[in-house]
């Protein structure tokens, strides 16, 4: 359990980190694109699939499964197809799971 959550953690950065590069144009406008708007995606979805499994809300699991499926889909869709906004909406799912997973504070 711990070395699964280790990994959607490094995962997510690594995700960020994809993210930044392709907004502050790090590489050519090609790798710019691909990491900001393929891999990112994709690495978000495979850390929502990790993370599905230790919901605390079980209703949720599948609904963040398939926010993860989403997100992985997505990123293949055309940029220019009106579909491609599908990875967001699953990106904004899982993150609207995640933060509703969150234990309460008293």
């Amino acid at each position: 359990m711990r070395n699964q959550q280790t990994a959607q953690g490094v995962i997510s950065i690594i995700a960020l980190v994809c993210l930044a590069a392709g907004w502050f144009n790090l590489f050519s406008p090609e790798i710019n694109d691909l990491l900001s708007r393929k891999v990112f995606y994709v690495l978000i979805g495979i850390s929502f699939f990790l993370q599905a499994p230790f919901l605390t809300n079980k209703n949720f699991v599948y609904a963040m499964y398939g926010a993860a499926a989403i997100c992985v889909l997505g990123a293949f869709i055309p940029a220019d197809s009106k579909l491609s906004v599908l990875k967001t909406i699953g990106l904004l799912a899982g993150i609207i799971l995640s933060l509703s997973n969150r234990p309460k504070q008293i």
